[in-house]
């Protein structure tokens, strides 16, 4: 996870939501990625998609067999699908989104469905690190706008 939360890191530089995914077979990273959504204006450019990518392309396979995923965040409902049809092996998740959350938030993908592969999942993987870093993110961007706010009513006057 410390591998992920570097990952959150490079994107709450770039001012992305920090989140951190990476894939780990064998005992070795074999993919990483961070958040890019805003830089690359591509929604589905979230980490857990590009590590995704990014592994398949080292792996030569779409599936992931013996896989892990070490990420920040709980996976949104379209990261689980990929998740679960890259067959990847287990989920370590860092901390619960609570607003589109797919694997216990809000809904569960990976336990509540009759898919054809199943993920084990292991929760709260240094979560106070991986809240810490979004609260970060959140704070400055209320921060931000606080300030754009501010000179917007010192031009309106």
């Amino acid at each position: 996870m410390r591998e992920a939360l570097k990952e959150a890191k490079k994107a709450l530089k770039i001012e992305e939501v920090p989140v951190g995914a990476v894939i780990v077979k064998d005992g070795k990273v074999i993919a990483r990625a961070h958040n890019t959504k805003e830089t690359k204006k591509d929604s589905t450019n979230h980490a857990e998609i590009l590590a995704i990518k990014k592994a398949c392309k080292k792996l030569d396979s779409w599936r992931l067999l013996d896989c892990e995923m070490y990420v920040t965040l709980e996976p949104c409902s379209m990261c689980a699908g990929a998740l679960i049809n890259s067959r990847i092996k287990k989920l370590y998740i860092g901390t619960d989104d609570n607003k589109t959350g797919a694997c216990g938030s809000v809904l569960n993908l990976l336990e509540d469905y009759k898919f054809n592969h199943k993920i084990e999942v292991e929760k709260y993987i240094l979560k106070k690190e991986c809240e810490d870093e979004l609260k970060k993110f959140f704070k400055f961007l209320r921060e931000r706008n606080k300030s754009r706010k501010s000179n917007n009513e010192v031009d309106n006057k």
